[in-house]
């Protein structure tokens, strides 16, 4: 095995992106691609890491950038203002995650027949509004996303594949919330499923997330259940 890893850059309109990837360079021929939508701080480690953990499974990692290349967030207050207009704009929002979904399928090593996406908080509505612009992917994980509705997809077919995967206690998904999330993707024709991790809160699978009141706190049990519901969840897909 030896993993491979780079930069790329890519465009949506005249905004300038670049992602990160990552791919098994042991492996021959084309694999399936795994787009990984970061949190609202940006395109950084976490998200990285995740890319070279999917190559190592056989895949092409791509961490995909909402923000623009090299823009990352300091904290909770510049966080916020980077991610706001696309929670303001979900078309902006869509259109951007589709941006990436191009890129992606122009790498050598993908087949453009087999990708999914995944992503984290704020990443993974944007992996979620992907699913629900009726976009032609295999599926998509979401790992303690928002689950709020966008108001410009109702009525579209989710041909993907979806699993959310959410902190029974996280403070910003209300049971309500989830209750909507489960209508709408039944509404829609979705293959979905949601598994709720118990006594875990937002950011269950960031190690570095420790603040009980703003509501985001690493739980290793959640993190280790859900990466494994997502391979499972991946290996279906790409069957």
């Amino acid at each position: 095995m030896a993993i491979i890893s780079n930069t790329v850059g890519y465009m949506d309109g005249d905004v300038q992106l670049e992602a990160f990837f990552a791919f098994d360079d042991a492996l021959s021929g084309r694999r399936p691609a795994v787009l990984i939508n970061h949190a609202w701080g940006g395109r950084d480690e976490f998200v990285a890491e995740k890319a070279r953990k999917l190559a190592e499974l056989g895949y092409v990692g791509f961490a995909l950038d909402m923000y623009g290349m090299g823009i990352l967030g300091s904290g909770p207050e510049e966080n916020a203002r980077l991610m706001q207009p696309f929670m303001a704009d979900r078309a902006l929002l869509q259109k951007r995650i589709q941006a990436a979904l191009y890129a992606v399928k122009l790498l050598p090593w993908v087949d453009d027949s087999k990708i999914a996406a995944i992503g984290f908080c704020f990443g993974g509505l944007c992996v979620l509004d992907l699913a629900r612009t009726g976009a032609d992917i295999k599926g998509v994980v979401s790992f303690h996303g928002l689950l709020g509705a966008p108001d410009n997809t109702r009525g579209t077919a989710i041909k993907a594949k979806v699993l959310a995967l959410h902190g029974h206690d996280d403070p910003m998904v209300s049971p309500e919330q989830v209750l909507a999330f489960e209508r709408e993707m039944t509404e829609a024709g979705a293959d979905w499923q949601l598994h709720a991790y118990g006594h875990t809160m937002h950011a269950f699978t960031n190690p570095v997330a420790n603040d009980p009141a703003f509501g985001t706190v690493y739980q290793a049990d959640a993190d280790r259940r859900s990466w494994q519901a997502m391979q499972n969840f991946l290996a279906e897909l790409f069957l």
